[in-house]
């Protein structure tokens, strides 16, 4: 049975069978392994569109969700709409320098414009109505009338421009806030992306970690996170965070970050360069704010000091010298 089998298995016409069959065989999955493959790949191309596409939506819920509650776009007002309409204020007021300051503030949407821009109509008359009921109502002060009404009318010019007053106030809380967090958020990104986070990533979770430290920098950063997700190009949304925030730091930031991604060069090596020179930026102002202190500290030395030591110097002298009298 055994020299059976050695002998078929010997035979010339056996042994080219089989290797025409080998031949076939490898044939068929030389054509087919590329086939599958390609349709593996496009199944996992599909899948990944999908996870894209359900994390760019969780992106913008988390950038429109502002403390939980109100949402960052909000809807315009009825009354001060219909008044911006009637009057056409957007013509006069709604330009690309209004709307980055408003952006600065952290108020976005059409609600907040819409807002600035009737007050900047309603802040004069309110005003000048208000002046004139403390001059001649309340205030006991004796003017002739017609210097009350200029005095009015000097105070509604100055309301014309609170809105604006108002508006860079908040734009500057708002700058100090994020200035503060902002070296150690960068900190925190540079080591997201060191461990091999991609930067969309790492921007979404530097904006978790920090929003107990900063609200404000978590928001930008949030909204960072969404534009990269469907702006068109990744350049944009860092040029909107710089514009956005307003500080020449998360500008250099911004600006190293378009480069790298332009000339190719390693995201890490350059958060690494920047994260040392806001470093450096907070320990300058740190030491100018301490260089400043003595010169502020010389007047209340001067006016609280200065007198109490004299009493404790020569008070037991005068003392003396009364009793001595």
């Amino acid at each position: 049975m055994i020299i059976e089998i050695v002998d078929t298995i010997m035979r010339p016409q056996f042994i080219v069978t089989l290797l025409a069959a080998v031949s076939a065989f490898a044939t068929v999955l030389t054509i087919a392994l590329p086939i599958l493959s390609r349709d593996r790949m496009n199944q996992r191309m599909k899948v990944m569109a999908i996870e894209r596409d359900k994390m760019r939506a969780s992106r913008l819920a988390e950038a429109n969700a502002k403390d939980g509650k109100t949402k960052l776009r909000q809807t315009p007002k009825g009354f001060m709409q219909q008044i911006v309409d009637q009057f056409d204020l957007r013509q006069k007021f709604d330009t690309e320098e209004v709307r980055n300051k408003l952006k600065m503030a952290g108020l976005r949407g059409q609600a907040p414009l819409v807002a600035y821009m009737f007050f900047r109509l309603a802040m004069p008359v309110i005003v000048f109505l208000g002046t004139l009921f403390y001059l001649f109502v309340m205030s006991k002060a004796v003017y002739p009338p017609f210097i009350k009404v200029m005095m009015a009318v000097g105070a509604a010019f100055a309301g014309f421009y609170l809105p604006n007053l108002f508006i860079e106030n908040i734009a500057q809380k708002r700058q100090t806030l994020i200035k503060r967090a902002f070296p150690d958020s960068l900190d925190m990104l540079l080591i997201c992306v060191q461990s091999g986070m991609s930067v969309e990533a790492a921007f979404g979770k530097v904006a978790r970690e920090v929003a107990s430290q900063s609200v404000e920098l978590a928001e930008e950063l949030s909204l960072t996170t969404a534009e990269l997700s469907y702006l068109p190009e990744r350049r944009l949304a860092y040029e909107n965070l710089g514009r956005r925030t307003g500080l020449p730091g998360v500008k250099a930031v911004a600006t190293a970050l378009i480069q790298a991604e332009r000339y190719g060069t390693p995201v890490g090596q350059a958060l690494r360069v920047m994260a040392k020179e806001n470093r450096d930026i907070r320990m300058s102002e740190a030491e100018k704010k301490a260089s400043a202190l003595p010169p502020k500290l010389t007047v209340p030395m001067i006016i609280f000091f200065l007198p109490v030591l004299f009493v404790v110097i020569l008070g037991p002298a005068a003392i003396k010298f009364w009793k001595m009298g």
